[in-house]
């Protein structure tokens, strides 16, 4: 049988598992005036109550032979989902390679061997609560930096557009920026999210100038070839280049385009960290650096579900901070993401 917690913010919360109902109503009198506690009396209850109320626990205390699978099964399956929670295994046997396995496996915390001296159990309890508090401490930090870095890292490859379409068609012509920004924002934008485990600062920068060197080469590239294949050609004609130059990512509606795969919108500045972007990606920024030169625009808009351009009139001015205004807007989601 279990006992839910209580659908208010609670205090952290210890999660009990033992198939002994002594056991059980022995740990709630001795524990239940330090922390909630919440019991189960198998493996997979314990795991339905770590998926249900993850959030709310603090503590995993499980004891090892309960009939079906042993509880290291369920500690494994804490560490693996919710590393936040502190594991303790507990057992009146005396099964020291299934607890040397948990222990060098990551899966516990503690082990502690019943009969339990309530005095002792007692503080084993605070103790891990302790700790999950630092933890939660700690997460909170980690997730502050990774803000500031999703931030700056969104930030420094809208900059790298902007210098990008700057080196290749000349300063001072943001349309190109303008369009590919706003066609990113209606496509939205992942979650830039370094891997803090295998990626520090240095790693970070490098990974980014490599991936960001590597596109710029592709649009170039690509640019080139439409200024040879395109010879002559106005920008009346921008519509069916974009559709020529990205094939089954597009599909043509009389005087528009519908995007099929709007993710090609925004790869540069979705894609993670030291990901390439596609050809068809570099194929599409091309696309815009040419239609700019050849003196016409696309604008983008929506049709109920469906993203959608035109073409357009070029834009004769845009205000000087401009960019900062997309700046603040994509890194303020990038944050957000970060929060949820």
């Amino acid at each position: 049988m279990s006992h839910t917690i209580a659908s208010q913010t609670p205090p952290p919360a210890i999660l009990f598992v033992d198939d002994e109902a002594t056991a059980v109503k022995y740990f709630e009198r001795a524990i239940g005036a330090i922390a909630p506690v919440a019991t189960a009396g198998s493996v997979d209850d314990g795991k339905a109550m770590l998926d249900a109320h993850a959030g709310s626990l603090a503590v995993l205390v499980s004891d090892q032979r309960m009939p079906g699978e042993y509880g290291n099964e369920l500690l494994r399956y804490a560490r693996e989902r919710y590393p936040h929670v502190v594991r303790i295994l507990t057992t009146a046997y005396s099964e020291l390679d299934q607890t040397v396995e948990a222990v060098n496996q990551g899966q516990i915390h503690r082990y502690i061997k019943k009969p339990w001296d309530i005095t002792a159990l007692r503080m084993e309890m605070k103790q891990a609560l302790e700790l999950a508090g630092l933890r939660k401490e700690r997460d909170q930090l980690v997730r502050e930096k990774l803000g500031v870095m999703q931030t700056q890292t969104v930030a420094t490859r809208l900059g790298i557009v902007q210098t990008l379409c700057a080196s290749l068609i000349g300063p001072g012509r943001f349309q190109p920026v303008e369009t590919y920004l706003a066609g990113a924002d209606l496509a939205g934008t992942g979650n830039v999210q370094p891997d803090w485990q295998r990626m520090d600062y240095a790693d970070l920068v490098r990974a980014e100038s490599e991936s960001s060197g590597r596109f710029g080469h592709a649009v170039a590239t690509r640019l080139a070839q439409l200024r040879t294949q395109l010879a002559g050609r106005s920008a009346a004609d921008a519509v069916q280049v974009v559709a020529d130059a990205l094939g089954e990512r597009v599909r043509g509606s009389g005087d528009a385009l519908i995007w099929a795969a709007p993710d090609t919108l925004s790869e540069f500045l979705a894609r993670p960290v030291g990901q390439s972007v596609s050809d068809a990606h570099a194929a599409w920024l091309a696309c815009l650096l040419w239609i700019e030169e050849a003196g016409g625009a696309l604008q983008f808009g929506r049709d109920a579900d469906l993203l959608l351009c035109r073409a357009a009139p070029r834009a004769d001015s845009f205000a000087a901070d401009r960019l900062a205004v997309w700046i603040e807007r994509f890194a303020e989601r990038a944050f957000e993401q970060t929060r949820v």
